[in-house]
């Protein structure tokens, strides 16, 4: 029973916290953190949690309630609560390779993942996009698609991490058209959506209001869609963001697909924050993540909510098992 690795993410914050709470599970297949034994250990202590941990040998298959399996990763330095430190950026970075190389040499499932602070690594001299980037790199893929859902929503973007004034220059019709077959497929696959049913927001306010605020929707953005619902996809011309969202449209969709990350993400999270999971399309293994930060102020302070990666293990572990 190959295991899933949950990447247990900055130290200094909430990571080690909501990472132990997976103790309290009882799995079909077995939960491994990667994450320094000791910081484990001293979180646990710190929090008043009476967590067995074991470390992980690859022979182990379900744990009991309050067992938690380890992988060992060393840190360089030692961790003060909500403390940033550079020296442990390779420490995070060490977690994501592993967990990516297990995945691509069939050594378990995937991975989940906790939350990480993207502007230590940086300030460590280390390029770092965020999670997405790294194992889209990490398994050579020319395109990954990130994609947040709720219960009720799921939210895909065509750009990630860009500043906003880079977003009308990367959307091109090359772009959205390997965004949105990933989309489909990954949809089809790993959801099991026969015949989805996606609405796609316009770049611009209005959605362009035919050229008057932005030409996108009529060069770039309802072409591309043009070419998909000649395919008999049930997919939607570009419509205004601030009017998609409605529970009526919503009703009708299996999926939304955002311009840039601030336009969808927003709704999302405003409708299930903390039930919410980032899940990584496009990858050839299940990668999900958490929808929230690394909190460094509730690091060791117990009031760490840990159901948003509760929520993203159960979805690795339900995508696993389709």
């Amino acid at each position: 029973m190959l295991p899933l690795y949950v990447t247990s993410g900055e130290p200094a914050g909430i990571g080690p916290d909501i990472c132990l709470s997976l103790a309290k599970r009882i799995d079909e297949r077995p939960i491994v953190i990667l994450a320094d034994l000791e910081l484990l250990k001293q979180r646990a202590d710190q929090l008043g949690m009476n967590v067995e941990l074991i470390p992980y040998q690859g022979q182990q298959k379900t744990s009991v309630s309050g067992q938690l399996f380890v992988e060992h990763v060393p840190l360089a330095h030692s961790v003060a609560l909500g403390q940033l430190d550079c020296a442990n950026a390779a420490y995070v970075l060490e977690q994501l390779r592993r967990s990516a190389d297990y995945a691509m040499s069939g050594q378990s499932v995937g991975v989940a993942t906790a939350p990480v602070q993207k502007s230590i690594i940086n300030e460590a001299g280390i390029a770092f996009s965020g999670h997405t980037e790294y194992y889209q790199e990490f398994a050579g893929i020319d395109r990954v698609v990130m994609m947040l859902a709720t219960k009720s929503l799921r939210v895909a973007l065509v750009t990630t991490h860009l500043p906003l004034r880079d977003v009308p220059n990367a959307i091109t019709k090359e772009r959205l058209h390997q965004v949105i077959d990933i989309l489909i497929h990954d949809l089809k696959t790993k959801f099991k959506i026969t015949e989805p049913r996606i609405l796609v927001c316009g770049l611009n306010p209005h959605a362009g209001e035919d050229g008057y605020l932005g030409r996108e929707e009529i060069d770039v953005i309802n072409p591309v869609l043009e070419t998909y619902r000649a395919q008999g996809i049930e997919m939607s011309l570009s419509l205004p963001a601030d009017t998609l969202f409605t529970p009526e449209n919503l009703s009708n969709a299996d999926a939304v697909l955002a311009m840039y990350h601030d336009q969808g993400l927003p709704v999302l999270k405003s409708q299930g924050f903390g039930e919410a999971v980032n899940i990584t399309l496009g990858l050839p293994f299940i990668r999900t993540s958490v929808d929230h930060g690394t909190a460094l102020s509730l690091a060791g302070t117990g009031q760490a909510k840990a159901s948003s990666l509760h929520v993203a293990v159960d979805l690795a572990l339900d995508l696993a098992r389709q």
